[in-house]
């Protein structure tokens, strides 16, 4: 019985994980790297192992990076400097804090459109242009971490429940 409920509860954290790619205030895949760990020590590494962990890892790590690389490609692209960066993750954070997903789509827009405008004086079709940069770079690094989310969603299940491969 115990078993069950230890696995409905890593259940219900891959869900929280999931939505930690899109809220900053969720550690998404960091979340699900101590869910691996945390049901490692539980299970007694019967479910899987060194290299299971290892993989994990490594596709959190690589995931952060990724993300960083892609949310300043796309804002680079897109004519943003280092205060829409800073604007941008600024604007994500209190617009999630105060407006929910959507403060999160419209902060980091704004952000990253008045940081430019303010601290390297654009002008607003410039400013707008980075702020857009920067949401497309968010969006597609947190629609990566949310794929491979549930790719390790999906890789947990298929140990726990099926046996190592």
């Amino acid at each position: 019985m115990l078993d069950i409920i230890v696995q409905v509860f890593c259940c219900l954290l891959f869900l929280a994980a999931a939505l930690g790619c899109f809220l900053p205030l969720i550690p998404g895949l960091p979340l699900v790297f101590l869910i691996f760990l945390g049901y490692g020590f539980y299970d007694g590494w019967n479910s899987y192992g060194t290299t299971t962990m290892i993989i994990v890892t490594a596709a959190v790590v690589a995931s952060v990076v990724l993300e960083n690389l892609a949310s300043a490609a796309g804002a680079k692209a897109f004519g943003s400097g280092k205060a829409g960066m800073i604007g941008s993750v600024l604007g994500a954070i209190a617009g999630v804090i105060f407006f929910s997903v959507v403060g999160l789509i419209v902060g980091t827009f704004l952000g990253a459109a008045l940081f430019e405008m303010i601290f390297n004086r654009k002008a607003l079709k410039e400013a707008a242009g980075a702020g857009a940069g920067a949401l497309l770079g968010c969006l597609g690094g947190s629609l990566f971490k949310f794929i491979l989310s549930v790719a390790l969603a999906a890789l947990f299940a298929w140990l726990v429940f099926f046996g190592p491969a």
